[in-house]
């Protein structure tokens, strides 16, 4: 006979479900799995759960010791599946599995297993939109989720209200009143803290508790602890409150689940804030736990994982025929081709930049540079520089905008007569200028023409 193995982390201590002896696992159909897998038949409070207390050790280590020691005690467990409350818990307790090699699990959110116990329960019945209230030892979680569909449209979590708080109010609480003496060293606080932990548990049941410590008597009333919590849990009310007005859900129920949601104050709370039914199994904090177990799988009964997609250009996800039909179509060749003229006529626009960039430093550099000369022979040079004054008869207009000696750069225009006009007067044919006393002046150079001369007649 099968068995299943539920498996939840909490912040105080690492839970284990198992079903009684002669509860199975055997088919069943849900609203989470595929029809025929392997799942649990029994009563949900047929369960044996075993909480392990978390101490130095990691907690993924705690958690892959656990499930070796019930797999290697059970051979019957033909199934594991973890919950854990956020990605960072996942990722921890996937790797410590797959150093150890155990394949044989699956990890599902708190919030699933939670909402699976209640549906294979029947507490769930007739409602759409649930709200599940989750209050344990390092905080409380919100998640507004469709129970038919199990897709959860909003969670919110804090740390301001939670079981380790209202353990330091007992404990403050005790030691205001003088009865306790505040312990001397971390140990004694670390002690204390249990102890009123204690209480609050058994305050959940009784009207009053009296436990003995070294530094004294831990005395408390049902009506004083609830006076002393009244804050924090309407707190956590005006918490689920806004979250589900945020969230423009129109929720039906409040399902509770935690360890603190034992403590009837709790449920009577919500009740009085939000106006709708609230839903409080029993051993509420065991319940992720439980829920676990009942949607445990064996892995080979799991669907396949769909294949990631590839891209448009990925080929090996392609079978030979259609990769050898996709690059030898038309379509291929045509895109092969346009990508070829592309590349070429880039190529040609880079190439007339640096010729243009050749000419431009071996042709006009020299000329600007050869201002020295008393005279140029116009006929031999394609744009000489006027050092002279000219006849009165012809001249050549200067160019005043650097756009007209950029054409002329890219292509020289051909040649045309030039209209007579007089002839710009100049000193001596030079523009120098003296930078440094003692030294030579230097010739600042003259703008070539923008057309040359027309040949002498």
């Amino acid at each position: 006979m099968s068995s299943v193995l539920g498996v939840s982390v909490g912040a105080g201590a690492v839970r284990i479900a198992r079903p009684h002896a002669g509860n199975s696992a055997e088919p069943r159909s849900t609203a989470f799995g595929a029809k025929g897998f392997t799942g649990f038949r029994g009563a949900p409070d047929e369960f044996d759960v075993q909480a392990v207390p978390i101490d130095e050790r990691r907690v993924e280590e705690l958690v892959a010791d656990a499930i070796g020691a019930v797999l290697a005690a059970d051979p019957s467990v033909v199934a594991t599946a973890i919950s854990y409350r956020d990605e960072h818990h996942a990722r921890a307790i996937r790797a410590e599995l797959a150093r150890r090699q155990f394949t044989n699990y699956e990890l599902v959110p708190d919030v699933i297993t939670a909402l699976e116990f209640f549906e294979y329960s029947g507490e769930l019945q007739g409602f759409s939109n649930v709200a599940l209230y989750d209050l344990g030892a390092s905080g409380l979680s919100v998640s507004i989720v469709d129970a038919s569909t199990r897709q959860v449209s909003s969670s919110e979590r804090t740390s301001d209200i939670s079981g380790d708080y209202l353990d330091s109010l007992i404990r403050e609480q005790q030691i205001a009143s003088g009865r306790i003496a505040h312990p001397e060293d971390h140990a004694g606080l670390v002690a204390l803290d249990a102890l009123c932990r204690q209480a609050k548990e058994q305050l959940s049941t009784s009207s009053a508790v009296a436990l003995p410590s070294p530094e004294g008597l831990v005395l408390l009333s049902q009506e004083n602890f609830e006076a002393l919590i009244m804050l924090a849990v309407e707190s956590s009310a005006r918490m689920i409150r806004d979250v589900i007005l945020r969230s423009e859900q129109q929720v039906q129920a409040v399902a509770v689940v935690g360890g603190c949601a034992q403590i009837p104050l709790v449920a009577r709370v919500l009740r009085r804030w939000l106006g709708v039914p609230v839903i409080v199994a029993g051993d509420p904090a065991s319940i992720v736990t439980r829920g676990a177990a009942m949607l445990a799988r064996p892995v080979a009964k799991r669907p396949a994982p769909a294949p990631f997609p590839s891209g448009p250009e990925d080929t090996s996800a392609l079978s030979p025929a259609q990769s050898s039909s996709w690059l030898s179509g038309a379509g291929a060749v045509e895109r092969f081709s346009r990508r070829r003229e592309v590349s070429i006529a880039g190529v040609a626009a880079g190439s007339l930049v640096v010729v243009a960039a050749i000419g431009v430093s071996l042709g006009w550099g020299p000329q600007v540079l050869e201002h020295d000369s008393q005279s140029s022979d116009a006929a031999t040079t394609s744009a000489p520089v006027s050092t002279t004054s000219r006849p009165a008869a012809t001249s050549t207009v200067v160019p005043t905008t650097t756009d007209a000696t950029n054409e002329s750069l890219a292509a020289p225009p051909p040649r045309r007569e030039t209209t007579t006009s007089e002839a710009p007067p100049t000193d001596n044919g030079y523009s120098t200028i003296t930078i440094i006393p003692g030294l030579p002046a230097v010739v600042v150079p003259t703008l070539p023409p923008l057309f040359p001369p027309p040949p002498a007649p």
